[in-house]
């Protein structure tokens, strides 16, 4: 993983969502195309014309199937990772070598009934919320170092929403 940084050409430009419940626990899925006990939280590309923030949430209604959630963190720049090499030169046609993504802290306003993975087109086969400390360990291995930098930047928030839900 590199520094904060800016977009690069390289890299695909991203947003990642840290969806935080009034327990301060939060959401992972399990990815559909990942025959592995590999879990990580919404995530996606920015479309054309679309700020990150736009991105954020339309990322979150696709992944989760709600929209019961307000902004309340923003990284400070941008953080990205590299993609193994045989998985970069199948997906995108290659295009990338991995994804820059700036993170989203979201405060989720909703109950569990209100989350769907199946409302959109499914890229999750399960959902569940997870411990801030026991996150890394659901994630596949060549994301990790991001997660971290993502939990280091916004653990004071998790707190913050389990102390005032």
């Amino acid at each position: 993983m590199a520094p904060r940084d800016t977009p690069h050409p390289q890299y695909r430009p991203c947003v990642g969502l840290m969806l935080i419940n009034h327990d301060g626990t939060i959401f992972v899925g399990k990815r559909i195309d990942d025959p592995g006990d590999h879990w990580q939280m919404p995530q996606g590309g920015i479309d054309a014309g679309e700020t990150p923030e736009q991105a954020a949430l339309r990322e979150l209604a696709e992944e989760t199937g709600t929209d019961r959630a307000e902004i309340i963190g923003v990284s400070e720049g941008w953080l990205r990772y590299d993609l193994p090499k045989d998985v970069a030169s199948r997906i995108w046609r290659g295009r990338y070598r991995g994804q820059t993504q700036q993170w989203f802290a979201l405060r989720f306003t909703g109950t569990d009934d209100d989350i769907d993975i199946n409302a959109h087109k499914p890229e999750f086969t399960d959902w569940r919320w997870t411990g801030i400390d026991t996150l890394v360990d659901r994630i596949i291995p060549f994301k990790r170092d991001l997660y971290r930098a993502v939990i280091d930047e916004f653990r004071d928030l998790v707190a913050a929403v389990a102390r005032n839900p």
